[in-house]
């Protein structure tokens, strides 16, 4: 099956969504990404048991962050859904490069 979801949007496969750092998703900010999600398993069916727990918990202390230094905390997302849903997948990725292209820009953005 061909997903269908805006060639922008970079793929960086990790084993568990518990392994995604704050300083991973504050680096792709920082070297000008206008925005970075995280996709994880559904929860509470987390095959490393919490590790999506703990990536929402650091999406939002990174929107947290993001907010307090007068970036936009919407820039950076969480979604949960099961391996077999990639529609869903695609759909999530279609919702945030229109979230993104309304936000504009991101404003680290070297010109």
């Amino acid at each position: 099956m061909r997903l269908d979801y805006p060639s922008n949007i970079k793929i960086i496969r990790v084993p568990c969504t518990g392994k995604v750092d704050v300083m991973h998703l504050l680096r792709a900010i920082q070297k000008g990404a206008d925005g970075v999600y995280a996709v994880g398993c559904l929860e509470g069916a987390c095959h490393y048991n919490e590790g999506n727990l703990r990536a929402r918990e650091r999406v939002n202390h990174v929107r947290r962050l993001l907010e307090e230094i007068g970036i936009e905390g919407d820039r950076v997302r969480m979604y949960n859904l099961s391996s077999g849903e990639g529609p869903t997948f695609a759909a999530y990725a279609r919702e945030m490069a229109e979230n993104i292209k309304a936000l504009g820009p991101n404003p680290l953005k070297q010109h």
